[in-house]
């Protein structure tokens, strides 16, 4: 049958029902500590790094489930939210540990002096948060946070060892509350993952501007493998390569995806997947997820329709 359920292309408007989300495209993202298949070896690096109290360095393809590890073993050893940390090329350590809306605070100064009415413009907790590695390293927790550091490889190159100092003493400072006539200063936190937008979360009171770890977080870094790092920082973390894909495991993992054993023609997509991989292209596992979707699924293409679509699906991410 032709695929022109819901857009038809023709400009008239027309009644039609839209699909549900496939299992992994549902917002708000819910954690999937049940569809990750942990590879040989890395429980055994997790425990590591649980036990040593050092972060955990991640490498492996896009796709290949590095940022889904932390959620896996927040959910078993009931570690909270995650807390995220996605890394650019501008991302610097300063914003990771704390946000000071400098604007902001100019911005209300000058409103209260022209005679608008502004609530507590002298207090600078109204424009200062903590980052996700700032509340991280908060030391009034009973278990640790988990904190995701995602795709360091993306960094700039100081990044890596400009963390070394924060991850080696568990400690950091707020210029701005340092030089702050009070001595202790109420800052809000980061939300992690799936935290409550709506009910607002204690603040933390900072002394002296300055904010010790006590108990060091489970922290995970990923890396596709883009470049190198120096040996003080590597010296540092736990590592752990993904092992290359091999059939059985990806199968495993787009089953637990898509909730069901996958029929032959859904299960070829995985071996061709597999082998194009293994000849050098460069695809990612959501790729594969979301041909699959098309093929296992009583409304999706048929015939030459589908066969085109699994074309733009599963193209290389390498080159145009």
């Amino acid at each position: 049958m032709a695929w022109d359920t819901f857009y038809r292309g023709t400009g008239e408007p027309h009644d039609t029902t839209l699909p549900d989300a496939p299992p992994w495209r549902v917002f708000p993202r819910s954690s999937a500590p049940r569809t990750f298949k942990p590879p040989k070896g890395l429980t055994d690096a997790v425990n590591a790094a649980v036990f040593l109290h050092r972060p955990l360095l991640i490498t492996g393809a896009a796709g290949s489930g590095k940022s889904t590890v932390i959620e896996q073993v927040a959910d078993e050893l009931r570690l909270g939210p995650v807390l995220r940390w996605h890394i650019t090329s501008r991302s610097t350590l300063p914003d990771a540990l704390y946000r000071y809306d400098a604007l902001g605070h100019i911005q209300s100064l000058r409103l209260a002096q022209s005679g608008a009415p502004v609530k507590d413009v002298d207090d600078i907790a109204a424009f200062l948060q903590l980052g996700p590695l700032g509340t991280a390293l908060l030391p009034d927790t009973t278990r640790p946070r988990a904190l995701l550091i995602d795709e360091i490889d993306k960094s700039d190159l100081d990044l890596p060892s400009d963390l070394l100092d924060v991850l080696e003493r568990g400690v950091y400072e707020i210029p701005e509350l340092v030089r702050h006539s009070r001595s202790r200063v109420s800052v809000r936190r980061w939300r992690g993952d799936g935290e409550d937008t709506t009910t607002e979360l204690p603040p933390y009171e900072v002394q002296e501007g300055r904010v010790q770890c006590q108990r060091f977080p489970f922290i995970v870094m990923t890396s596709n493998g883009e470049r190198e790092f120096p040996a003080p920082f590597l010296r540092r973390c736990i590592r752990y390569d993904m092992p290359r894909l091999s059939v059985e495991l990806l199968r495993e993992a787009v089953e637990a995806h898509v909730e069901q054993s996958l029929p032959p023609h859904a299960a070829d997509l995985v071996q061709e997947f597999v082998e194009r991989v293994a000849r050098g292209e460069t695809l990612a596992v959501d790729q594969l997820l979301n041909a699959v979707k098309l093929v296992i699924d009583d409304h999706g293409p048929t015939g030459e329709q589908r066969d085109r679509l699994i074309g733009y699906l599963l193209r290389n991410l390498s080159g145009a």
